[in-house]
């Protein structure tokens, strides 16, 4: 299976309200940690290791590329 990299998410804007509102009232610290679980959680749901780690070096090479 490969990377999907196109808009894929149904209702993106309902589900980025969804994930915004998750984080409210937490801390900074309960809100990086409430993100580490769901991207271990989705992880392991998605489970190809090829597309994992293509996903880890594309977030990671935008992060570079987007800093300040």
């Amino acid at each position: 299976m490969p990377l999907q990299r196109e808009a894929h998410i149904a209702d993106p804007d309902v589900f980025y309200a969804e994930l915004i509102n998750a984080q409210r009232d937490l801390s900074d610290e309960q809100a990086d940690m409430m993100l580490a679980k769901l991207v271990l959680i989705l992880a392991n749901h998605v489970g190809d290791r090829a597309v994992l780690a293509e996903a880890i070096a594309l977030a990671r090479d935008n992060t570079l590329a987007t800093a300040g």
